[in-house]
C-alpha cells in the first residue's frame, strides 16, 4: 500500500512540475508578442524624413516671388555697323563699330591687382581703311609691322614699345580694324582684313607727342604700303586740321 501511494505522488508531483514549465513558457511568449485588440489598427511605420529635405507647400503658405527669367546682356558684345562696304569673303565683313570697345577691354587686362588713384584718360585712334573689295594679305602685312618695330602680344595685338626691341612699355597698337579685332599669329598666311587700327592712350609714357609722330608715321607707311586709305577716329578722312586736334590733345596730356 505504501509502495503504490508513493508512485501516485511521484506521477502527481511530475504532472505539477510540467504544468508549471508549460504555463511559465507560455507566459514569456504573451509578454513577447503585444496584444492587438480587434478595433485597434496597426499603423506602418513612417520613416522620417531627411532633415535636409524641404515640407511641402500647403496651399495656406504664400509662395516664394519668382525669380526674374529676363535674360541680361552680356558686357562687352560688340555692335556693327551695317553701312559698311561689302569686301571679299575671305575678310570679316563686319567691322567694329565702337573702337573704344577694344581699347576698354585692353587697359582692363593692363590693370595691375593694386589700381592706381583714378585719373583721366584718353585715347588717339587713327584707321587704315583699304579700298572697296580689296585687303591686306597677313603674309605682306606681317613683315610690315616688323619693320616698324611691333612685336606680337599674347593678347592678339601688335604693340610699340618704348624700346624697338620690345621692350618697356607700349606706346600704341596696331590692331584688326574688323571683329574679333586680333591677328593669329601663326595663320597669317592664310589672313587677311580690309583694315588695321592704331591706338595710343593717354596719358602716355614717355614723350606723348614723339610717340604721337610715330603713330601717323607708321599709318602713313602701312596706307603707301597697301594703297589704303587714312581715317581718324570717327571713320572720316584724315585732314590737317584734325592731324592738329590730335596734337592738341597729346599736348592736354602732356602738360
Amino acid at each position: 500500500m505504501a509502495e503504490q501511494l508513493r508512485w501516485v505522488l511521484i506521477v502527481i508531483s511530475v504532472i505539477v512540475i510540467g504544468g508549471l514549465l508549460i504555463h511559465g513558457l507560455w507566459s514569456v511568449r504573451k509578454k513577447d508578442r503585444p496584444e492587438v485588440s480587434d478595433n485597434e489598427r496597426v499603423e506602418p511605420l513612417q520613416q522620417s524624413a531627411p532633415a535636409s529635405s524641404k515640407p511641402f507647400r500647403t496651399e495656406a503658405e504664400p509662395k516664394e516671388p519668382m525669380q526674374d527669367e529676363r535674360d541680361e546682356p552680356q558686357f562687352g558684345e560688340l555692335n556693327f555697323d551695317a553701312n559698311e562696304p561689302q569686301i571679299d569673303t575671305s575678310v570679316p565683313e563686319t567691322p567694329i563699330e565702337d573702337d573704344l570697345e577694344i581699347v576698354d577691354d585692353l587697359e582692363t587686362k593692363d590693370q595691375s591687382a593694386e589700381e592706381a588713384p583714378a585719373q583721366m584718360s584718353d585715347f588717339v585712334i587713327v584707321h587704315i581703311q583699304m579700298p572697296e573689295e580689296l585687303s591686306m594679305q597677313g603674309s605682306k602685312l606681317l613683315p610690315a609691322v616688323n619693320t616698324l618695330g611691333f612685336k606680337y602680344s599674347e593678347e592678339g595685338f601688335f604693340n610699340r614699345h618704348l624700346d624697338p626691341a620690345g621692350q618697356g612699355p607700349v606706346l600704341f597698337r596696331l590692331v584688326n580694324m574688323y571683329n574679333p579685332g586680333t591677328f593669329d599669329i601663326d595663320n597669317m598666311e592664310q589672313f587677311s582684313t580690309a583694315g588695321v587700327s592704331l591706338f595710343m592712350t593717354l596719358p602716355c609714357d614717355g614723350d606723348g607727342l614723339a610717340a604721337f609722330n610715330m603713330l601717323h608715321s607708321a599709318a602713313k607707311k602701312l596706307a603707301d604700303e597697301f594703297g589704303a586709305q587714312i581715317l581718324d577716329a570717327e571713320r572720316n578722312e584724315m585732314t590737317v586740321e584734325r592731324i592738329r586736334q590730335y596734337v592738341e590733345q597729346v599736348r592736354s596730356f602732356s602738360a
